[in-house]
């Protein structure tokens, strides 16, 4: 017989694209998803996947949910949310999905998507990072700060249990699917307090376009569909358990960025972002996505060896051509 997979977050941007490969791994025979809003996987094509709606806050859900699953895939938490709401479902949700799986008779394997921001950004972080540099977070950055934290949940609590645990880091993850981060620019944010009469006006402006200012870092990107193959291998033990860090091949910047969305780059000096950064902190009741830029003070570039040695992992998607499917599906939607 095949794996029964649990997914918590099937639907969100790594989700569909996660359940879409255990759907086409002919090792998985059933996928067992959880999310809080309605869904149906019919929409979907898929077959082997039973939805029901549930909160991972809710640990009557989270048990029900893994008890008949083999394996548990951790992919539901909050990115773009206030601090409160991220803290709450990004910490306290999360530690009920790990106590349920080491607390279930059946799961043998748990999959958990961390993210390249557990790093933290500090000055003295390698170039590139290897799995080897300790998950120490930011304080100054609320997701940084949480996803570091997650993971040390995680080895709390399965410590001295069978489970087979398996982290992975992605960086970016984009694609046409997954366009959260074009989604969050600044200008993309203000639109939705515009009147759509004035943002077509302004559209028709010659040589109006928006800025983004670049300080030069370079950073990865990752296709969804390629984390999600990474998540199949994890699932199905094809490397031994551990964390990976996912990226795709080569590098970007925010030049490149403006580009992909028809934006001006400014080139600025990097010890600008640590000011501004610095401005963040001190400022009060900046929304939580402020935070965010902190991740541009120092170079956050990740090796992706292990991934590739170990688990048979290979992206096949690079970082330019994952931009464009972004932007492409940006300007579509």
């Amino acid at each position: 017989m095949g794996l029964t997979v649990a997914v918590t977050g099937p639907t969100g941007e790594i989700g569909t694209a996660a359940v879409a490969a255990l759907e086409d791994d002919d090792r998985v025979e059933r996928v067992l998803g959880m999310a809080r809003r309605p869904f149906d996987p019919a929409s979907r094509g898929w077959k082997k996947t039973a939805y029901r709606r549930g909160d991972i806050l809710d640990r009557a859900a989270v048990d029900a949910l893994v008890a008949d699953a083999d394996v548990v895939v951790h992919l539901a938490y909050v990115i773009m949310g206030s601090r409160s709401e991220s803290e709450r479902v990004n910490l306290a949700g999360t530690r009920n999905v790990f106590e349920a799986a080491v607390a279930a008779e059946r799961p043998r394997r748990l999959v958990y998507t961390s993210s390249v921001a557990a790093y933290g950004y500090h000055p003295d972080t390698p170039v590139p990072i290897t799995e080897d540099v300790p998950p120490r977070g930011s304080e100054e950055h609320y997701y940084s700060r949480q996803k570091a934290a997650c993971e040390r949940i995680l080895a709390e609590v399965t410590e001295g249990s069978d489970l087979e645990v398996y982290v992975l880091r992605p960086c970016v993850v984009a694609g046409p699917e997954a366009t959260v981060m074009l989604r969050s620019l600044p200008w993309e944010q203000v639109a939705r307090y515009v009147p759509g009469p004035v943002r077509r006006a302004l559209g028709l402006v010659p040589g109006l376009r928006p800025v983004l200012p670049d300080p030069g870092r370079a950073f990865q990107l990752v296709h969804h569909d390629d984390v999600a193959s990474a998540v199949d291998a994890a699932v199905n033990g094809d490397g031994p358990p551990g964390a990976y860090n996912l990226a795709g091949d080569g590098e970007i910047t925010v030049s490149d960025v403006a580009r992909a969305v028809g934006a001006y780059a400014l080139p600025v000096p990097g010890r600008l972002v640590g000011l501004a950064a610095g401005v963040v902190d001190l400022l009060p009741y900046l929304p939580a996505q402020a935070e965010w830029i902190h991740g541009a003070k120092h170079p956050m570039v990740m090796d992706t060896g292990r991934a590739r040695r170990e688990l048979g992992w290979t992206p096949r998607h690079d970082a330019r051509a994952t931009l464009a499917a972004m932007a492409g599906a940006a300007r579509r939607g």
